[in-house]
């Protein structure tokens, strides 16, 4: 008959006094880690020990026990111990829960060993999950973070993770999702909606945690928006809003995930504010978020002047101008300016500007006649544009005397009529597998968009180079004598404007048309109101600030745009016309340096790719970052393939073909094949930079250049 296996015997457990213990020589830990001993004697004093010392009785070289006992495993604990008992928090005698080993043939290095490494951490989400339940019993943050030595986020950051959906957390227990997939879900507290966004990408390539972030947050407005800006957050989330924050990436303020309570509180301020500038006696208002570039075209500016500052206000500019120069002195050379000292400057610049916008005085009878634009600008602010007379209010009797008096050119303002949508080709990815492979060019309304972006900045980049500007009009000159162009005496040499046709949505907020509009206003400024004076302040400009306002005013004649043609000729626009202005613009582009990402524009989704094909897409990705990228997004559909092709390119600085400037060495050929401008009487053909006088570098002898009026 076999015997029945010995039971094993555990070693007894019991309580001695902490004047009997000591360290033994045998413990293996020699490097500090974790929770330092101070911290864990806090820890100790607050909820006692968790876990009981191994000890061994203490013995002479003759074997004989000395009545003390050596601590081989627990060395941290005994120490935090001694700590509380120098600070007279615990009786130097109190009773230690002791397992006393009594296993022979075991080493105490052996035991300190094993139960420092013979143990298993907590699995993150347990921790997720125990200071949820924490929680849940009424503890505070604060005081669990205090409880586990970490910070306030921390513990917050690990509740945000507790919060997903527990279908996620499944797979993220089986190591099927990542942790950093895992707190990407965290920007969505739609349970059924993490779920949802977790099977669609179950067969796709990326499954990057900023995919999953950009598919949460696909509907909902960033905070960073404008007319976040605007109405503020705070004022959002008082109407019942909700806004959900991202606690492990930067997120510039969250996503409002109400968009269309969003639009009604801005639609009812601006409606408010709209009201009140009728108050003024404007004879209509208009309000939009947006307006397109060049509406106030055909529109009569009115004159206005400033209301002079008072004494008071000017005193309170000066004293105002002096405190921020006293705070920059005593701060510069400092490595760590304090936040209020930051905070101090910008309420006073914030001060000063609200001192310096003055208000602008009309004449009140032609206020009976005009009206102004209420919109929200590119920062969030409000947008009052006073002062505009349509064609069809001006007094029939005055038309003649109207156009003789009309204001300094105020055409180039933003475009506040009704402007086609331009989104682009519809495509929205519905037909996505009716497209068809091969390349085809881009479709007309693309190019025309970009040409038209492209045009801002070509405008932008020529008023900061008046030679350039004062060669194109001597450019001018020259084929309005020599190439049968007809013009009437005397000289009548004028700027027409330039308006885009089919504009895209948000040209009027681009950094170009910005720059355009801010140079434009200080230019108005300093103009005189009425044009009988305009000679005598011309002459009075040194010969710089003339060839500034030369080349300002040049610049809003120039025109890049491609075009897009109509399908029956109406006599404006042609083939051959396009495509000679496209040739003449990229002579200019190549004089003034032109940049078109150092201007700001990117390929973003919705201003690029969602208009262009599929193939057309991946060749631009792979074009700008490689095949390789282009793959990973190939199996995508068009919308999650516009995003993630905008992530891709983001900094790449790759621009689309039409808004490329051609290398000098490219240029060559017919003119009229758009190459070369034919020199009358010779068989030359000169090219661009050679014809405006340049290298090709914007630095050619400018300085035997005449200056206008000079």
């Amino acid at each position: 008959m076999a015997s029945a296996k010995r039971k094993i015997t555990l070693s007894p457990s019991r309580d001695i006094p902490f004047d009997r213990l000591v360290l033994s020589q045998a413990n293996v830990r020699r490097v500090k880690a974790g929770v330092s001993i101070g911290e864990l004697a806090d820890d100790i004093a607050r909820r006692t020990l968790l876990q009981s010392l191994n000890v061994r009785p203490q013995r002479t070289d003759e074997g004989a026990e000395t009545g003390f006992f050596e601590i081989p495993a627990g060395g941290r604990r005994y120490r935090a111990l001694e700590l509380l008992v120098k600070q007279k928090r615990l009786a130097k005698d109190a009773p230690v829960p002791c397992i006393v080993q009594q296993t022979a043939g075991i080493l105490a290095e052996e035991d300190s060993y094993a139960e420092n490494a013979v143990r298993e951490a907590l699995h993150p989400l347990d921790q997720f999950r125990a200071m949820q339940a924490m929680v849940d019993k009424g503890a505070e943050v604060e005081a669990i973070a205090a409880y586990f030595m970490t910070t306030p986020a921390v513990v917050r950051q690990r509740l945000k993770l507790a919060s997903v959906a527990p279908a996620l957390h499944e797979l993220y227990a089986e190591d099927e999702m990542t942790l950093d997939q895992l707190m990407a879900f965290t920007v969505s507290d739609d349970h059924e909606r993490q779920v949802q966004t977790w099977e669609l990408l179950a067969h796709s390539f990326n499954k990057s945690p900023a995919f999953i972030r950009s598919k949460l947050t696909e509907n909902s407005v960033r905070a960073a928006d404008k007319r976040v800006r605007f109405v503020s957050a705070d004022a959002y989330v008082a109407a019942g809003g909700s806004i959900v924050r991202d606690l492990f990436e930067a997120d510039d303020g969250g996503w409002l995930t109400d968009p269309a309570l969003l639009d009604r509180l801005v639609s009812e301020k601006l409606a408010a504010i709209a009201e009140r500038i009728g108050g003024e006696g404007w004879k209509w208002v208009e309000a939009l978020v947006d307006f397109p570039y060049g509406a106030t075209r055909g529109l009569r500016a009115l004159g206005s002047s400033e209301v002079p500052m008072t004494e008071e206000e000017a005193a309170q500019v000066v004293a105002l101008e002096a405190e921020a120069d006293a705070l920059s002195h005593k701060w510069a050379d400092e490595p760590d300016v304090p936040e209020e000292v930051h905070a101090r400057l910008e309420a006073i610049e914030c001060e000063i500007g609200a001192l310096a916008d003055r208000p602008q005085i009309f004449d009140d009878a032609e206020v009976a006649l005009a009206g102004a634009f209420v919109s929200i600008d590119y920062d969030g602010t409000i947008r009052v544009d006073r002062g505009f007379v349509r064609a069809e209010d001006e007094p029939a009797a005055e038309e003649e005397e109207v156009a003789d008096a009309a204001e300094p050119s105020n055409d180039n303002e933003p475009d506040r009529e009704a402007g086609a949508d331009a989104g682009g080709e519809e495509c929205d990815g519905s037909g996505a597998d009716a497209e068809e492979d091969t390349l085809k060019p881009l479709p007309e309304r693309i190019v025309s968009d970009l040409t038209a972006w492209r045009t801002l900045a070509l405008q932008d980049a020529f008023a900061a180079s008046p030679q350039a500007a004062f060669a194109a009009v001597l450019h001018a000159l020259v084929l309005s004598i020599f190439y049968r162009t007809s013009h009437e005496t005397c000289l009548k040499l004028s700027v027409s404007t330039v308006y885009f046709t089919n504009e895209p949505a948000g040209l009027r907020d681009c950094a170009p048309a910005r720059s355009i509009e801010a140079r434009h206003a200080a230019w108005r400024e300093k103009l005189p109101t009425g044009d009988a004076d305009l000679w005598d302040a011309l002459l009075a400009l040194d010969a710089n600030e003339q060839a500034m306002l030369f080349a300002h005013c040049a610049s809003l004649g120039v025109n890049a745009q491609a075009e897009i043609l109509p399908k029956y000729p109406n006599g404006r626009i042609s083939a051959h016309g396009v495509e000679r202005r496209i040739v003449h613009s990229h002579v200019l582009a190549r004089v003034v340096n032109l940049d078109v990402v150092a201007a700001g524009w990117r390929p973003t989704a919705d201003g690029y790719f969602r208009g262009v094909t599929k193939a057309r897409l991946l060749a631009d990705v792979a074009e700008a970052r490689g095949p390789e990228f282009a793959g990973m997004i190939d199996h995508l559909k068009k919308p999650d393939m516009a995003r993630e092709a905008e992530k891709l390119l983001e900094d790449s600085g790759w621009v689309p073909e039409p808004m490329r400037t051609p290398a000098l060495e490219a240029v060559g050929g017919d003119a009229d094949a758009g190459h070369a401008d034919a020199v009358p009487g010779t068989d030359e053909a000169v090219t661009g930079t050679e014809a405006l006088g340049g290298e090709g570098d914007g630095d050619g002898d400018w300085d035997e250049m005449p200056v206008a009026a000079e």
